[in-house]
């Protein structure tokens, strides 16, 4: 069955070019119009990856961004023209996955599409593990991330990031190894996105805000990061 990606950009002939490509690469796409209409959508069919741009009339990608991650965790895409890095690091600030910049090539977008999906893919496919560090249960069956028995909610990408880490404790990985690894591709040398999606990550799983008081996800100043559970 193909994958499902809805496209919300309030430009029908960017969606249009958009639904055109991305059906030849065998994906089924839904243009919506406006951030209403893609919440209803969702409620009535959630999609395998969503396309949302953040400058549209009425409510724009932001706060559709922070209703999805009340109740869904699949990949999200931003779609935006401006180029500030505010705009950047609040979308994956919110739970965006991914970012691209107009103007972009069809390249580009179904390269990020790909990746997305592709480790979503692989994600569905492992087999049943569950790890224990102390408080923190990592269940690669249920996909599913407790914290002393609670269940976590995670994005797919930070979910992916925490699970990769831990794999490797005590092994400390450069932003450009976990964006190659983690994200799938080439980032366009944004590291940014990795201290972002960690610094998310560390308020949802860690007891301590302090920088020096992390259990699981450390700091190796002027080198990465590491799984220290």
């Amino acid at each position: 069955m193909a994958n499902l990606i809805y496209c919300v950009d309030d430009e029908k002939v960017i969606t249009d070019i958009v639904k055109f490509n991305l059906e030849k690469e065998g994906y089924e796409v839904v243009a919506l119009a406006d951030g209403y209409e893609a919440l209803k959508e969702v409620d009535k069919k959630a999609c395998d990856l969503m396309l949302l741009d953040v400058m549209m009339p009425g409510i724009d990608g932001f706060e559709v961004l922070k209703e999805l991650r009340k109740k869904y965790f699949f990949p999200i895409i931003m779609l935006t023209a401006k180029e500030e890095e505010v705009d950047k690091v609040l979308g994956l600030e919110l739970g965006a996955d991914d970012y691209i910049v107009k103007p972009y090539s069809m390249r580009e977008l179904i390269a990020r599409v790909k990746a997305n999906l592709r480790r979503l893919s692989v994600s569905e496919e492992v087999l049943d593990d569950e790890r224990v560090f102390g408080g923190l249960t990592i269940d690669t069956g249920k996909y599913e991330v407790r914290k002393n028995g609670e269940p976590v909610n995670l994005t797919m990408r930070e979910y992916e990031l925490l699970k990769y880490l831990s794999e490797s404790p005590n092994q400390v990985f450069t932003r450009e190894q976990l964006l190659q690894d983690v994200w799938g591709y080439e980032y366009y040398g944004d590291i940014r996105t990795v201290d972002v999606t960690i610094r998310r990550l560390r308020q949802k799983i860690e007891d301590e805000a302090d920088e020096g008081s992390y259990k699981y996800i450390i700091t190796k100043r002027g080198a990465g990061y590491y799984f220290g559970g």
